[in-house]
């Protein structure tokens, strides 16, 4: 296997995810973040949802307004500096990787409530899993280790914990494909996109109304099908590690569509604009992290393996 450029494209993964964070956490000193904090926390994150996770969104409300909104948002426009600094040098990993997770975990269930199945029409469960699995895809491959071009130590790559990681990806997938396939949401696509048009400039507006057009013309119902099957297949190819080499491009460009459209390329550009991380490009950059951690282990073994097989032809 070809340590040292794996190991580069493990770094490059990486640093691109300190970008992202970077760029999120800058987003959030925004006046709009902290004036906006203590709402995302309150009953309105989790409407629709069961009881007991408005129980836990109002007690994670109750926490905050009894610190302080802004002085909350203070701190974790702090943590995230730290994390976005450890993402971009390496520097505090492991540990950083491990508390990235965990502060993620808590975030985003309160923040943005726990997504699918509690909220009619959600077909996600939000975006806790997704930015706590890059971070351990981040500690798997050891990618704090992987940017000097000097030699990488060896077992650099923790080959459990990173096929756990691909295999965590793809349940993720494949739970994302189930709700595609619910009626609710095969007979309402176009709500979506309708509704991630509201206060998106001009520019943004055109480019989803092209999309309405295009599924409109497909068929709704067709493109709900069509769309079902193809998070199932990659679903499929992650936890059969099977396809891999071509099903990882298709599932970077299916993300890329599909919550460009559905999340409108997420923000700054709406005015209610808070600065969550992953509003840059909304859900998509994030699930493109975890395609590519695992793609430069694939495509790089897979070449191995090529070169071993052909060598002496």
């Amino acid at each position: 296997m070809n340590d040292q450029a794996e190991a580069r494209g493990f770094g490059a993964t990486r640093i691109l995810f300190g970008v992202i964070w970077a760029v999120n956490t800058y987003l959030q000193t925004s006046p709009a973040y902290a004036a906006h904090f203590l709402k995302m926390f309150g009953a309105d994150t989790v409407t629709g949802q069961p009881h007991w996770v408005v129980v836990y969104g109002k007690w994670a409300a109750g926490i905050v307004g009894a610190m302080g909104a802004v002085s909350v948002a203070h701190v974790t426009i702090m943590i995230d500096g730290l994390l976005a600094l450890s993402l971009l040098t390496g520097l505090g990993f492991p540990t950083m990787g491990w508390v990235g997770l965990i502060y993620n975990l808590w975030l985003w269930s309160t923040i943005g409530g726990f997504g699918g199945p509690y909220t009619k029409g959600v077909t996600d469960p939000g975006t806790a899993i997704i930015y706590a699995l890059c971070f351990f895809l981040v500690i798997a491959t050891r990618a704090w280790q992987s940017v000097s071009l000097a030699r990488r130590p060896p077992q650099t790559v923790n080959l459990n914990a990173l096929h756990a990681g691909r295999i965590a990806f793809g349940l993720l997938w494949l739970f994302d494909a189930f709700w595609k396939w619910q009626p609710f949401f095969l007979h309402h696509v176009l709500s979506y996109l309708k509704q991630a048009r509201l206060g998106e400039p001009a520019w943004i507006e055109a480019y989803i109304e092209f999309f309405i057009h295009v599924l409109t013309a497909i068929g709704p119902l067709t493109f709900g099908v069509a769309a079902a099957l193809a998070e199932t297949a990659i679903a499929v190819s992650l936890l059969m590690n099977i396809a891999l080499r071509w099903m990882i491009p298709f599932g970077i460009v299916y993300s890329l569509g599909i919550w460009t459209t559905a999340e409108g390329w997420g923000a700054p550009y709406g005015a209610g604009f808070t600065a969550n991380k992953g509003d840059v490009l909304g859900t998509t950059n994030i699930y493109v992290i975890a395609f590519l951690f695992i793609a430069a282990n694939v495509y790089l073994n897979n070449n191995e393996k090529f070169s071993r097989n052909t060598k002496f032809l």
